[in-house]
């Protein structure tokens, strides 16, 4: 049995050693390197790596813009600052609770973890089923993966790094409590997951597309040089918001006119997608998902109590 065993291991060995997620950070500011995921969906190909995270050197230290998808990724993403720089790693700023931003928080469990308060309640909620379904998607990937909740509560305001002082933005859209981050040194906006460029929104957790809309205006108002979304490429443009403001627009004025009409919900995800948004990945998908998760309140707010309408008459 011993030896079948060792012969198990040996042969799962090199499977294992081949799961690399090659990091290359790219400078993007003054201080400021991105590691950019891919824009499409979970898979073992990437090993989850669909996310944009990035790092921002100081004179104090490096601080770290979420953490990744895996133990694996932290621990990579750690050797990619290092060959950048000797600065130790002060912070972790995490901009909201997906597991894609948070589950390589192992390989920063010797700096402040921060992270809005609502964030860590849903990740305490919502942590250990996301990296179940993790582990089902993407495999070996996530061997010794372990959720780790934040160890800091953000505030609001700015807080000063070194030569960097970030502003810190608490948002709601996209999950109920989300981080965005503006570098007033360089300009660069670290705008999480509220801005999705290219790539298909996702809406598990939103509170409702208006809230989204609110924090899209609130972003595009700041005094940004560059938006970093959380996924897809970056820009120095207004474009990401352009389109998110189009996409959110679109989902919300389909889903409200859905409801009443009395449209049923595979009717609506079979909905045309505007030639527009061709080029957005992952918008069928995308689509079908965001309406089992919203297209039931859309319902709901076409439905007359009974009782309300027997007392009108």
């Amino acid at each position: 049995m011993r030896w079948m065993l060792l012969l198990c291991l040996s042969l799962s060995l090199p499977a294992l050693a081949d799961l690399d997620y090659a990091l290359s950070p790219r400078q993007i500011a003054e201080d400021t390197w991105l590691l950019e995921g891919s824009t499409d969906n979970f898979a073992k190909a990437n090993g989850g790596n669909i996310v944009n995270t990035a790092f921002i050197v100081t004179t104090q230290g490096v601080v770290v813009i979420d953490s990744g998808p895996s133990k694996r990724y932290g621990e990579a993403m750690r050797k990619a600052i290092a060959a950048v720089t000797d600065k130790p790693v002060i912070q972790l700023l995490l901009t909201h609770h997906h597991p894609d931003h948070v589950l390589g928080n192992q390989a920063f469990s010797d700096v402040p973890i921060g992270a809005l308060p609502g964030t860590t309640v849903l990740l305490q909620q919502q942590g250990d089923a996301m990296a179940e379904n993790m582990y089902r998607m993407v495999g070996d990937w996530m061997r010794g993966t372990e959720v780790v909740l934040p160890t800091q509560a953000l505030a609001p305001g700015v807080n000063r790094f070194g030569n960097h002082d970030l502003q810190l933005l608490s948002l709601g859209g996209h999950t109920g409590a989300d981080l965005a981050i503006l570098d007033q040194k360089t300009g660069v906006l670290f705008a999480g997951d509220l801005v999705f460029y290219q790539r298909a929104l996702t809406t598990p957790n939103s509170p409702g597309l208006s809230v989204w809309l609110a924090d899209i205006a609130t972003l595009q108002g700041l005094p940004w040089t560059q938006v970093v979304p959380g996924h897809g490429p970056v820009a120095n443009d207004a474009r990401p918001f352009e389109q998110m403001r189009d996409y959110l627009a679109w989902l919300d004025q389909l889903l409200r006119d859905g409801a009443a009409n009395g449209s049923d919900m595979g009717e609506m995800i079979r909905s045309p997608i505007p030639e527009r948004f061709a080029a957005i990945n992952l918008s069928r998908y995308e689509l079908i998902r965001s309406v089992s998760h919203l297209y039931p309140r859309y319902e709901r707010e076409q439905m007359k109590r009974i009782d309300a309408a027997s007392n009108g008459q």
